[in-house]
């Protein structure tokens, strides 16, 4: 029987680029701290955000779209309003027509440990069929500096 290893924080260094997000008040649960639902919203914000003001994707009038076909988080500490959170981003698999994306959640507060850490992967599809499409240049060529 093999052991699983279990998940572990990662650092800042780890990640490519990094995008703030501050929190809302509604993120918090009757816990004190984000509801987890939060964390994938963050993923997608900061990914998505990413690659619109990159000029990657055109969320209203471009050919493909993305499409998330896998999500997954773990948690290591809790966040919660009014703390703003940071994203880090880089880019761990790219395929022909998908991309997966791994993204850190820190405090602001210059802790080195994430308090959480997660994936996702898109699927590009044309826009208009729903089928599997090539990664516009455009996406390709932000997706290389987030390697």
């Amino acid at each position: 029987m093999s052991a699983t290893l279990r998940p572990q924080a990662e650092f800042r260094i780890a990640y490519k680029t990094f995008r703030n997000i501050g929190t809302r008040w509604s993120d918090n649960d009757v816990y004190g701290h984000v509801n987890n639902v939060i964390y994938y919203s963050w993923f997608d914000t900061a990914v998505n955000g990413l690659l619109i003001e990159q000029g990657a994707i055109d969320i209203h009038a471009g050919k493909v779209i993305g499409l998330v076909i896998e999500t997954q988080c773990n948690y290591f500490a809790p966040l919660a309003f009014p703390e703003p959170v940071v994203a880090g981003i880089r880019v761990a698999h790219v395929g022909s027509s998908s991309v997966r994306y791994e993204v850190g959640l820190f405090p602001a507060d210059e802790s080195q440990s994430c308090a959480a850490r997660g994936h996702f992967i898109h699927v590009y599809v044309d826009r208009h069929t729903r089928r599997p499409a090539p990664l516009p240049p455009e996406l390709l060529s932000v997706l290389e500096t987030l390697k």
